[in-house]
């Protein structure tokens, strides 16, 4: 497995970051908490969890993490870096295999998934709620186990197609699913089995806006197999929706967090350069803020790209002199 050069470490002093979805908007900061809650579970306790850098324009979010005694997973080994595929074998994941009750469970939900979200019956939302806590302890930390959410999504496909499109897509209170936790920690091993289920919705915009193709530029592909995972998740899902909060786009927030990598990929994917945000500002405007020639060069070399756009100040693009090109 060849590691890339370009390995995006936030802050630039080689500590990899990853990006954790917090507050009753959807709004997102970096941090190194690996909490989640579900959607329909309640939370005995809140936890506090260090904010190590935020982006600027989600602002006034009210910090909420789980309490650790809900997302504790114990017994889930940390990541590895091995392939694996519903539908195959992976050595030694049998013992992994979710327990009986899980699976019961399971097949409880199969024949009522049209009514889950709305049933009164409270056995029936007790088990919904044990199956996406389950879920999310499984698929959604940063110690997640790419050979072990093997087994849960080949379990799902083997109780009913359709029970599988409905856990993979479950969403948590801040509507992020197990793909977006799975960018943020830059799992792309997980990245890659959950869109190979083929039934993943990867423009699901989460409470802030935010799909997981739109936070793809602040994850760290390390390897040129990530790239390709990248890349995949661009092209299956829509790169120019615009977050609720702010509007931007995921070519700006690449832009604004200097991944020349994932400008790169974004603009191969037909990422529209000359949107804007809720201020005006274009990627290009944002890059020359930024005072990253490089990428400025990038952006104008493409041919779409109009220099000439002003923001809702009026205040056209420009070149300072440690942005000159």
């Amino acid at each position: 497995m060849k590691k890339k050069g370009h390995g995006f470490h936030a802050g630039g002093n080689g500590t990899k970051k990853n990006l954790q979805f917090v507050g009753v908007n959807g709004g997102y900061e970096t941090t190194s908490s690996e909490d989640t809650s579900c959607e329909d579970s309640s939370s005995e306790g809140n936890s506090d969890c260090e904010t190590e850098r935020k982006y600027e324009s989600v602002a006034h979010r009210q910090v909420r993490a789980a309490d650790d005694r809900d997302c504790a997973s114990p017994g889930i080994p940390q990541c590895t870096r091995h392939e694996a595929a519903p539908g195959k074998e992976v050595k030694g994941s049998k013992k992994y295999k979710p327990s009986e009750d899980f699976l019961n469970g399971c097949q409880l939900l199969r024949k009522h998934l049209s009514e889950i979200r709305t049933t009164g019956d409270k056995h029936l939302r007790h088990v919904f709620n044990s199956v996406c806590q389950e879920w999310f302890r499984v698929s959604s930390r940063k110690s997640s186990s790419p050979e072990i959410v093997a087994v849960y999504l080949r379990e799902f496909q083997a109780i009913d197609p359709q029970l599988l499109k409905k856990i993979v897509n479950l969403a948590d209170g801040n509507g992020n699913t197990a793909l977006h936790y799975s960018v943020s920690h830059s799992n792309f091993l997980i990245v890659k089995l959950l869109l190979d289920t083929g039934v993943c919705d990867v423009d699901h915009q989460n409470k802030a806006g935010y799909t997981a193709v739109m936070i793809t530029p602040l994850a760290s592909a390390e390897t040129d197999e990530d790239m390709e995972v990248v890349l995949k998740l661009l092209k299956f899902g829509n790169v120019n929706i615009r977050a609720s909060q702010g509007g931007q786009t995921a070519l700006m927030l690449g832009v604004s967090h200097d991944r020349e990598d994932m400008v790169k990929a974004l603009l191969s994917c037909e990422a529209d350069i000359n949107l804007k945000d809720d201020n005006g500002a274009s990627a290009l405007m944002v890059a020359c803020q930024q005072g990253n020639a490089e990428i400025v060069k990038l952006l104008l070399a493409h041919p779409e790209c109009d220099a000439t756009l002003t923001d809702k100040l009026y205040v056209a693009l420009y070149h300072p002199p440690h942005c000159a090109v």
